[in-house]
């Protein structure tokens, strides 16, 4: 059996910085990454950059890499993409419990066959990139799975840099178990690159830096869309009805949404979902326990229970809230291979679903998004998020949270958490609001309340959002950050 290989990923180019440059709204953070660029690639040199993380898609990591490689390589410095994988099923399953460890959350009683799956896995890794890697390049590697791999190949004298996109702004029994676990390999590093400084643990005594994660407005899930073209997709991708013939085809795999009997079928089948001309609030994400699901769907039918009470004399806004409807989206469980947890936070939510009367129901919409394509998925998640009264990351811990990064420079009302990579972003009543805690039903159904209720305050908020994701968390941001941390590692050489 195989237990460990790498594949290259040939990450999309399509764009190049002058087509970005050709935006007025692009032009200054483009010009101002080229700047940066002269010098940096100077000191970088011919070395080669290898990105190495655990999947090509779903979740954040394979979302960003594709474009901050080709980034990299069009400013000079030579970059490439590789994955890692398995055929050990006890790796996954151990490495997603280490992402809840670290998260604050699951068992933290972690053994020697743990130990020795996850060293078994990293040895085979590390012996294939030992095969790829000349002695001037550098290695960076992406969160807790590939560590151990990028571990053994720091101890052969090459350059490396360890990036963890997640961690917990607190310590306690799981979280040091966790970090426990992987502190053999972290120390290996030459460099270490964090979200935020809360989540550095206390054995690191190498160089360090920030780079929060960052979006690509020409990325097909943030692209502008023209209105057509959102009805064209939601109509191709199954998620509204269309009664005219589209220039365009139907997705090959249509999304589905979960029927009453808890199988799941055509999304606008027996009844449409109405995301085109009723108020919609949606969360986007993985199927994953820490994102605050089930907290999310109890405020929303609190909020439905109460709508009369809570409009009080305002017919407009009980209408509203009587027309609102719920749409919680994720990725078919199946095609996420690292993330085993996904099946079974589904199955919790489809007998939730199932319990609930039949007027709710109608008002629920949860969806199952093919990733057979991740062009189609990430329009879908697109004009989703721009048919949305309000976007909500519910998430109990956020590493930091890219859907809410999103709807932000989509200028939509944006509803978090104090989690900490959400309250990076958001700040609260300014770019849009936070709740102190996502299980409770109350407070996430008065914070749902309040922004569908928004009016003059709502213009001010939707655009300090987006003017902070510009200044913050654009890709061409992001790109500027590597190239100071792979100058900062040569010149360490």
């Amino acid at each position: 059996m195989t237990r460990g290989f790498i594949e290259a990923v040939q990450p999309e180019g399509k764009y190049t910085l002058d087509d970005y440059a050709s935006m007025a709204s692009l032009s200054n953070p483009v010009a101002d990454l080229r700047r940066e660029a002269l010098h940096i690639k100077e000191v970088v040199g011919d070395r080669r950059i290898l990105m190495l993380n655990s999947t090509a898609q779903g979740g954040g990591v394979a979302e960003m890499m594709p474009r901050l490689v080709s980034m990299l390589c069009e400013v000079g410095v030579r970059t490439e993409w590789w994955t890692m994988g398995t055929d050990e099923e006890r790796f996954f399953s151990l490495t997603k419990r280490l992402h809840n460890l670290i998260h604050g959350s699951g068992d933290p009683q972690l053994s020697e066959e743990d130990r020795q799956v996850y060293e078994a896995v990293s040895t085979d890794v590390a012996a294939a990139l030992d095969k790829e890697l000349g002695p001037d390049d550098v290695l960076v590697v992406h969160d807790p799975q590939p560590a151990g791999a990028g571990a053994k190949i720091s101890s052969n004298g090459r350059k490396t840099v360890w990036r963890c996109h997640i961690g917990l702004d607190d310590d306690n029994a799981q979280t040091d178990a966790a970090w426990a676990f992987l502190e053999p390999y972290v120390t290996s590093y030459d460099h270490t690159v964090f979200t935020a400084v809360e989540y550095i643990p206390k054995y690191v005594s190498t160089t360090v830096s920030m780079i929060p994660p960052a979006i690509d407005p020409f990325s097909h899930k943030n692209r502008e869309l023209p209105i057509h073209q959102v009805v064209g997709i939601l109509c191709n991708a199954g998620l509204a009805k269309c009664p005219f013939p589209l220039v365009t085809p139907p997705f090959e795999h249509l999304a589905e949404r979960l029927r009453p009997d808890g199988t799941f079928g055509a999304a606008n089948e027996p009844e449409d979902i109405g995301i085109l001309h009723r108020p919609i609030i949606t969360q986007i994400s993985r199927w994953d326990r820490l994102k605050g699901w089930r907290g999310l769907l109890d405020g929303f039918i609190r909020m439905k229970r109460e709508a009369e009470v809570r409009a009080g004399d305002d017919e407009r806004h009980c209408t509203r809230l009587q027309q609102v409807r719920l749409v919680l989206a994720g990725p078919e469980p199946a095609a996420v291979k690292d993330d085993p947890e996904a099946v079974e936070v589904l199955e919790e939510l489809i007998e939730v679903y199932r319990g609930l009367d039949s007027e709710l129901q109608r008002d629920v919409a949860l969806l199952s998004l093919p990733m057979s394509s991740r062009k189609h998925n990430a329009l879908m998640v697109n004009a989703l998020q721009r048919c949305s009264s309000v976007v909500v990351q519910n998430s109990l811990q956020e590493g930091f949270g890219l859907t809410a990064t999103e709807a932000m420079w989509k200028r939509l009302r944006v509803l978090g958490t104090h989690a900490c990579g959400l309250r990076q972003q958001i700040r609260d009543g300014i770019d849009g609001l936070l709740i102190r805690d996502p299980n409770n039903a109350e407070e996430v159904a008065d914070a749902l309340d309040r922004l569908l209720a928004m009016s003059r305050e709502r213009s001010a908020i939707i655009t300090s959002a987006q003017r902070r994701v510009y200044d913050e968390y654009l890709v061409f941001r992001q790109v500027s950050r590597w190239l100071n941390v792979l100058a900062e590692v040569v010149a360490e050489s």
